[in-house]
């Protein structure tokens, strides 16, 4: 009996002083920490200014332009497709500030995110209707009158036109624009550019059938020579507007 309670005993020491190996793993390989979560107006207000920070609206293009944040981009939670194509070109490793009109989807979104790489993602707990009851205004960009289709086809009618149908709160469309800037460095002196605003020039997007943002569209003397939806690439847009 003596020998039986020594060994016992000796077993338990031992499973005190030595790890199991599903332990060691845990040891060797502490999990990712994933920061953010729903935060409140002041919170959000004080993580706006902060370095690198990217703002995001998961409303519709409709309930954006009724009033949101100046520097914010828009993807449409709703329109799963859309939001999915639009995010990718966020930085992950970059904090996210997420928003919509009451917080439910915007928390939605957040954790979508967080599934998703994004290691730092918050919430506006309550949205925007938290942030007006605080009394705090929203930093709207005033909008410029809508272009009309007759506008629109005197301004191409001569020339190479490169149509930029896009927006400020597009993420694929801030991604092109050093692009743009260097094409007009090398080819300013080929081409013309137009811009088209995909929250605003809603009738010249019908027009053009133009699907998606952005869209890159040369026209030269009036008809079109070549389109492109997406990101494109500065050689190809220089050959485009040869």
């Amino acid at each position: 009996m003596k020998v039986v309670l020594f060994s016992f005993a000796l077993l338990m020491g031992s499973s005190a002083c030595h790890s199991t190996p599903t332990e060691q793993n845990n040891q060797s390989e502490p999990a990712l920490v994933q920061t953010g979560g729903s935060i409140s107006v002041t919170a959000f207000e004080q993580q706006m200014t902060l370095p690198g920070v990217q703002i995001l609206d998961v409303r519709t293009a409709g309930e954006y332009q009724g009033g949101h944040f100046n520097q914010a981009l828009q993807a449409d939670w709703l329109n799963r497709s859309e939001f999915k194509e639009r995010v990718q070109y966020l930085d992950k490793s970059k904090p996210v500030l997420v928003y919509c009109a009451s917080g439910v989807r915007s928390a939605d979104a957040m954790y979508w995110l967080r599934d998703n790489g994004f290691q730092n993602v918050s919430n506006l707990k309550g949205g925007l209707s938290a942030w007006r009851m605080e009394g705090k205004p929203l930093e709207t960009k005033p909008t410029r009158p809508e272009m009309d289709v007759a506008a629109f086809n005197a301004s191409i009618k001569q020339g190479t036109i490169l149509v930029d149908i896009g927006a400020e709160w597009c993420p694929p469309c801030v991604k092109m624009e050093p692009v743009l800037q260097q094409l007009q460095k090398e080819k300013g002196a080929l081409y013309q550019l137009l811009k088209v605003d995909g929250g605003i020039d809603i009738g010249i997007m019908k027009y053009l059938r133009s699907e998606g943002l952005p869209t890159f569209i040369v026209f030269k003397n009036g008809k079109e020579t070549w389109r492109k939806q997406g990101l494109v690439d500065l050689a190809t847009l220089a050959a485009a507007v040869q």
